[in-house]
């Protein structure tokens, strides 16, 4: 049953991402995508990785979805005109496509209990967190206590990237506001 659900979540996956490269219009495409995310955080839910998929529901469904929305209705955006076919992109695309899937094969089956990572420091983990960090739950401690430094690192370039898109959009406001009074001037 699960495998069924996962097929099916992969295929409506593959469906959006068609959908996503096919539409024409820039607010499809951002519907598209808050939906691509929704689809990927169930998918995540679906292999037990909770964690993953509530940050991938508030930031690529929900904050992602809003930010792109609000800077479509800033922008007042134009849609550029179909050009041809570029058959060496396809060409490249479907060269490194095929070379990542490749790739997978070499990889142990999902969830292989005789698996690398499970060798090394993941047993450490699951033995002493408790006792080395206070932390009940082991994936709070990898992230808070063990891998501290990186998730702070993370959580500070997404802060950084939100003040960016901030700056960005208020510095579009004010040209548009000095446009709109020069135009009231005249």
């Amino acid at each position: 049953m699960i495998s069924i659900v996962n097929a099916a979540l992969l295929t409506l996956l593959a469906t959006v991402t068609v959908a996503i490269v096919r539409q024409r219009s820039l607010f499809g495409v951002v519907i598209l995508a808050g939906a691509y995310s929704f689809l990927m955080a169930s998918l995540l839910i679906a292999l037990d990785a909770v964690d993953v998929a509530m940050t991938e529901a508030s930031v690529g469904a929900g904050i992602s979805t809003v930010v792109l929305l609000a800077t479509l209705h800033l922008t007042r955006t134009r849609e550029a005109p179909v050009r041809r076919h570029n058959l060496v992109a396809l060409l490249l695309s479907v060269v490194v496509g095929g070379a990542l899937v490749l790739g997978t094969l070499a990889l142990p089956p999902f969830g292989a209990a005789d698996a690398v990572i499970h060798h090394h420091v993941a047993p450490h983990y699951l033995a002493n967190s408790v006792r080395e960090t206070g932390v009940a739950n082991v994936v709070t401690s990898v992230l808070a206590d063990y891998r501290g430094y990186d998730t702070l690192g993370e959580t500070t370039v997404i802060f950084t990237a939100g003040i960016g898109v901030m700056l960005l959009l208020r510095s579009f406001r004010g040209r548009r506001r000095a446009r709109d009074d020069e135009d009231g001037a005249q």
